[in-house]
């Protein structure tokens, strides 16, 4: 990353119109530069090599070497820079701009579309891109952090309080970050699993069927009144909140509730909602993950959670692409545990299996 003067851009699209764009919104920013373009992604590749640059923009679509093949051309070569992939809003480009996140890519925006002037298309595409440019390259990620398995005091949990559900806020480098998590738990696993992933509606429901083809549980986007059942994990619908409501009395599972209603942390879906509304039905019974992302959404809804007893992991700096939204609640001294991502699995793992142990001694002993 650059640690003095301006941070360095590699353009790489195939359209001489896109990459004019973003020369455009990258040099209208004082503490950016364009390091250089190029039209393929074999161009970029020996771009990298010459120039150096802290980012990339990469179009998904190319001639001679498309974005997603770039990427895995990029990593097998040992370049790791911050990747900010470049889609159109259409179902190929959603699917592709899927596989590259997954494979690394750190985030995306999309091409303006059906703007009425070349002045409306910059604003739209200077106002997604450049927060994310600033986020994935900025020297706040490299300050010193709480070291693995980091622990801060929590209120003891009463043993009869049992762990019924698993929410997961994750943003920018989720999809990655849920490629690696999510296929580590067993198909056994007791509990079920509500995400939030801050991400268009044309994206989240190829996510989930991505995911659900590599995990051991059943993945699936949510939809309005879904029962939340163990074995299950439940995405939100992009654009859409993720509301959890009490089952309607005992044996009667709590149901999924989407809504548009106003933005929180400016997201739709957003991670307190979904927190909120599961402190709401399950009490103490949430453990709440908090991985990779910009901003602090989920902050609020983790101090509901530990006010009433639940559990909080938080995902490490060192393996976050932003350490946004999980150190927000680290240094809040909201999280149980500050874990790298591989180590998060095994914990969740543990704990719902210790929930799960307590309470049935817990039945045992009343019986």
């Amino acid at each position: 990353m650059a640690t003095g003067g301006r941070t360095r851009i590699l353009i790489v699209d195939d359209s001489a119109v896109m990459r004019s764009l973003l020369r455009t919104v990258v040099g209208a920013d004082s503490r950016l530069e364009v390091a250089g373009t190029a039209a393929d992604g074999a161009s970029a590749l020996d771009c990298i090599d010459t120039l150096h640059p802290d980012l990339m923009l990469l179009d998904v679509d190319m001639p001679v070497m498309d974005g997603l093949v770039t990427l895995k051309n990029m990593h097998a070569r040992g370049h790791h820079i911050p990747v900010i992939m470049c889609s159109s809003l259409t179902q190929r480009g959603a699917r592709v701009t899927i596989e590259a996140l997954a494979g690394g890519a750190a985030d995306y925006v999309t091409k303006p579309a059906g703007q009425a002037s070349r002045e409306a298309a910059l604003r739209a595409l200077s106002q997604d891109l450049i927060k994310k440019i600033h986020a994935l390259t900025s020297a706040s990620k490299r300050l010193a952090i709480p070291q693995a398995g980091f622990r801060v005091p929590m209120p003891q949990q009463a043993a009869s309080c049992a762990l019924a559900v698993v929410v997961i806020g994750v943003s920018t480098g989720g999809p990655a970050a849920l490629d690696k998590l999510l296929p580590l738990l067993p198909g056994d696993f007791p509990l079920p699993v509500l995400v939030v992933q801050h991400m268009p509606e044309l994206f989240t429901g190829l996510l989930a069927e991505r995911l659900n083809g590599r995990c051991r549980l059943s993945v699936r986007e949510a939809a309005e009144g879904d029962p939340v059942l163990p074995g299950t994990v439940s995405i939100a619908r992009g654009n859409w909140h993720m509301e959890v409501l009490a089952g309607a009395g005992a044996g009667h599972p709590a149901t999924l509730h989407l809504t548009q209603g106003p933005s929180e942390n400016h997201c739709r879906p957003a991670v307190d909602v979904l927190f909120r509304t599961a402190a709401a039905a399950y009490g103490g019974g949430v453990l709440a993950v908090v991985l990779t992302g910009m901003g602090n959404d989920g902050l609020a809804g983790c101090r509901i959670l530990r006010g009433l007893g639940g559990a909080v992991l938080a995902q490490d700096q060192a393996t976050s692409a932003v350490w946004g939204m999980p150190g927000a609640v680290a240094t809040a001294g909201l999280a149980q545990r500050v874990l790298p991502l591989d180590a998060i699995a095994p914990e969740v793992m543990r704990l719902a299996s210790r929930s799960q142990s307590e309470a049935r001694t817990l039945r045992e002993a009343v019986v």
